[in-house]
């Protein structure tokens, strides 16, 4: 598709922030008004149709994606958001550990028990932390805690907890994400220790490290959604 457009506005409506394209002004993918709750996002999503070149880039839309679902999915059905974060939970990464004794087990707890930690002592709970892999079920109060504190968030931070939660396999890790000053790439080292401690060992893949590259960069786009959404 080529470009249709010249110009590309931010505009205050109802407390809110809309994008006009030629003073047409524009509307999520599912026919919803695209009403942003800050400035800084809005101005953020301008600034991806002003980087479009004479053909469009449908690529080049990441936050107009994120800010789509967080109005057309999560704002309609927030519960079902919810309901599908939890269980992450369950299999948490950071609370599936290697055999006491080992390097790699050392590795794991520098980078994963600050992040357990702070959680734990935000929410006033308890993760249970496994050797190995077999599934070792979560406490149910930890559960409620992590219930409740997702239906604190807003719908922009649900959206980028759907993205950054399955990708690190972790929702402590998204959580953390949320946080103001958040550093998007040490959490996500923390989330792919697995694989960086795989790749030590063996050595690294070209196409494995393209992919690593391109989760980093979506995972980074994710983080700095929920921020700019922030009021």
């Amino acid at each position: 598709m080529k470009r249709f457009w010249k110009d590309v506005t931010v505009r205050q409506s109802e407390g809110c922030w809309q994008l006009a394209l030629d003073e047409r002004v524009l509307k999520t993918q599912g026919g919803h008004a695209l009403l942003l709750p800050t400035q800084a996002l809005a101005e953020a999503l301008a600034q991806e149709w002003r980087d479009q070149g004479e053909v469009v880039d449908p690529h080049g839309f990441v936050l107009r994606d994120l800010a789509d679902y967080a109005i057309d999915c999560v704002g309609q059905d927030r519960d079902a958001s919810i309901a599908r974060l939890l269980p992450y939970a369950q299999t948490d990464t950071l609370c599936y550990r290697a055999d006491p004794g080992s390097a790699h087990l050392a590795r794991q707890e520098e980078l994963w028990e600050p992040l357990l930690q702070a959680c734990e002592a935000r929410l006033d709970c308890r993760f249970e932390r496994v050797s190995g892999i077999i599934h070792s079920a979560q406490p149910a109060a930890t559960m409620t805690a992590l219930e409740t504190e997702l239906k604190r968030y807003s719908q922009w931070e649900l959206a980028s907890l759907e993205t950054t939660v399955p990708m690190a396999a972790s929702l402590v890790t998204g959580l953390a994400a949320l946080d103001a000053g958040a550093d998007a790439d040490a959490l996500f080292a923390a989330a792919n220790a697995e694989e960086d401690w795989q790749a030590e060992l063996w050595g690294k893949d070209a196409e494995a490290e393209a992919a690593r590259a391109a989760r980093l960069g979506a995972f980074r786009q994710a983080v700095r959604f929920a921020s700019l959404a922030q009021r």
